[in-house]
């Protein structure tokens, strides 16, 4: 089923005016990571860290805080459920994958966030990249079954938004019977809904689901190619990518140089070692991009030589303020209208990002449209 957006639409807490781009950015594991070449801080919680990151994204105007999923990081929802009582703009967007929870359930939770949080709360849809990580859940289902299952999630959540009550469903992965939700979508509706990945059947379910197709980073071309069925569709297109923007361009280029200092090559194997056993299309994409880089430089602005320590979202736009605002726009030229954004340390770039490249963008906006 394609759900009508114009009589279905989604509660959005965008800070931006219609046709402006939107930045969001990825809340860290903790209070961030100092260097993109070190290993993941794993094993702990600097929750008032994180407390503090959020608030200052809060007052810098960020849109939306992604928060993460994986096996090694602490799972995004209590901590959602937290954050959301210690800010008061900036909307959360949930990446959970579907088969962890039932549909129900996972219902029942984000209405409940919504109410707790005036309707600050959007969803990453993530169908899984890697079986291993899956099994480690109890979820052994393939590439493709996995995304037909998002979409009978989806499915079922929609009706559920949609005030269907009692619902009942038989599907081919779930099957409900009688289920009535007392609590709904604080103010009616649903929230915004991000589809991740790069296959084809990403596509479809983003198409069919979803209000913006997500995917990592490229060239303005090549993000515009892979978006075209996506945007034809009526879709929007956004993209997940790392940025460090500087003053100028030597100071940017000193400072990428001095992030390659002393790498962790264990960390580098890790990583290796999660990609050979993913099956993700979009996380295969990203590393095939980094390798056929000449120099590590997917053009002028993408240095891609942090991926092997990062994996996909890690392609990096790289220059001063004005070159990066100038690039980014590229984007908006080529269908993309949101993006993801993450840096090293991930807070400062974050608070560089939105006081001196974001005002170049908005005022470039204004001027073109």
């Amino acid at each position: 089923m394609n759900y009508d957006r114009t009589n279905f639409a989604p509660l959005s807490h965008s800070r931006v005016e219609p046709g402006e781009l939107r930045f969001h950015w990825c809340a860290p594991l903790d209070s961030g990571q100092q260097k993109a070449t070190e290993k993941y801080r794993v094993g702990e919680l600097d929750f008032d860290g994180m407390v503090d990151f959020c608030q200052e994204a809060d007052a810098l105007g960020v849109d939306s805080l992604l928060m993460g999923i994986a096996d090694y990081m602490p799972d995004p929802l209590p901590m959602i459920g937290a954050l959301v009582r210690e800010t008061e703009n900036v909307t959360f967007i949930l990446a959970y994958r579907p088969g962890l929870l039932s549909p129900t359930l996972f219902t029942q939770v984000v209405n409940t966030i919504s109410w707790m949080s005036d309707g600050r709360i959007a969803l990453n849809l993530v169908a899984g990249i890697s079986p291993a990580e899956q099994a480690g859940y109890g979820d052994f289902v393939a590439h493709d079954g996995r995304y037909a299952r998002t979409q009978e999630f989806l499915d079922i959540c929609h009706r559920f938004w949609g005030g269907e009550k009692p619902l009942s469903y038989e599907g081919d992965h779930y099957v409900i019977k009688e289920a009535a939700l007392g609590l709904g979508y604080q103010g009616g509706g649903r929230p915004e809904i991000y589809l991740s990945g790069a296959s084809e059947i990403a596509q479809e379910t983003a198409a069919m689901y979803g209000d913006c197709w997500l995917r990592y980073g490229d060239t303005p071309e090549g993000m515009g190619a892979a978006a075209r069925p996506v945007l034809d569709k009526g879709t929007r297109v956004g993209t997940r990518m790392h940025v460090l923007a500087r003053e100028t361009r030597a100071q940017a280029l000193a400072d990428l140089a001095a992030m390659q200092e002393n790498p962790d090559e264990k960390h580098r194997e890790w990583v290796a070692q999660v990609v050979a056993a993913s099956d993700s299309e979009a996380v295969k994409t990203s590393f095939r991009l980094a390798e056929q880089a000449a120099d590590d430089w997917l053009s002028p602005m993408i240095y891609s030589g942090f991926v092997p320590y990062r994996g996909g979202p890690a392609l990096c736009v790289v220059g001063s303020y004005q070159e990066v605002a100038d690039y980014l726009y590229q984007y908006k030229a080529a269908g993309i209208s949101e993006f993801i954004f993450s840096g090293w340390p991930t807070r400062d770039e974050m608070r560089i990002f939105y006081t001196h490249v974001l005002p170049l963008i908005r005022e470039r906006e204004r001027r073109l449209g």
